[in-house]
């Protein structure tokens, strides 16, 4: 079988085209557009709850219009960011109809819909390359970094406030992946919390980094989309440090950003 793992479908490239793919990553529309554009010939990803306007299933059903068949594993079956978790343990909770058409269905098993999708054609087309948002909120006050993929993170970052699109789960496990930059504040989606708490487990290992960490519930904003993420999520999980700074669950994730601003000030003050 053409089968290969990514913890992360950002760690694909070129040389995976052709191939079937289980990944780790949620199934919205950035991930989908990795997939496509690298060429991969089938895919499943992780549902992460779903969520609002079904966020984490957006890019599943977006990958019908290249002819990719595509699906997506129960959150609460399989660890979100492990592919060989997905693989081992996933149930299939939801699939296009292009992958409907070669007779993957909901309550398969992750291996068993693998084995359904060697029969995949290669899709005739590609999705647009994905264009990774990011945008500044509150650049008079802030500023406020929102970043669709905690992927494009980078240490130019450290000591700022992060909103991220991404799930809040540690990648394959590895706290090293749990952000590219010393923050100030990140703020993660739950991705439905998940198998294990997995959704929340970067707010852990970043406050042994020193950087106030929260989610967002995966019901009141898109997966993958920070924007939203900051426009109307409401937290969900926090660590100490942004407890420290004013975040509670059910607290708007705007609301939370004028307190890290606050903080972030008062942090360069001591300096």
């Amino acid at each position: 079988m053409a089968l290969k793992l990514f913890n992360s479908i950002t760690d694909a490239g070129p040389d995976d085209e052709g191939l079937i793919a289980i990944s780790g990553s949620h199934g919205g529309i950035y991930p989908a557009g990795v997939a496509s554009a690298v060429g991969l010939r089938a895919v499943l990803f992780n549902d992460a709850g779903i969520g609002f306007e079904q966020a984490g299933v957006g890019g599943v059903l977006a990958l019908d219009s290249v002819g990719m068949a595509a699906a997506a594993l129960n959150c609460q079956t399989c660890l979100i960011g492990s592919a060989q978790d997905g693989y081992d343990n996933g149930i299939v909770s939801f699939v296009n109809d292009t992958a409907r058409q070669l007779g993957v269905i909901a309550g398969m098993t992750a291996d068993q819909a693998a084995k359904v999708l060697e029969a995949a054609d290669q899709p005739a087309a590609r999705m647009t390359p994905p264009a990774e948002a990011q945008k500044v909120a509150q650049p008079e006050r802030g500023p406020i970094h929102l970043l669709d993929s905690a992927s494009v993170v980078s240490p130019e970052l450290n000591g700022e406030i992060i909103v991220t699109g991404s799930h809040g789960a540690l990648i394959g496990g590895d706290p090293a992946r749990a952000l590219k930059a010393n923050a100030h504040v990140a703020v993660f989606s739950d991705a439905g919390f998940g198998k294990n708490n997995i959704g929340v487990t970067r707010l852990a290992a970043l406050l042994d980094k020193g950087v106030g960490a929260v989610t967002a519930s995966h019901l009141s904003c898109r997966i993958g989309d920070a924007s939203s993420i900051y426009d109307t999520g409401v937290i969900s999980a926090t660590n100490e440090l942004a407890e420290l700074m004013g975040a509670r669950a059910g607290l708007s994730v705007k609301a939370f950003m004028l307190a890290a601003i606050v903080s972030k000030r008062s942090a360069v003050l001591r300096i």
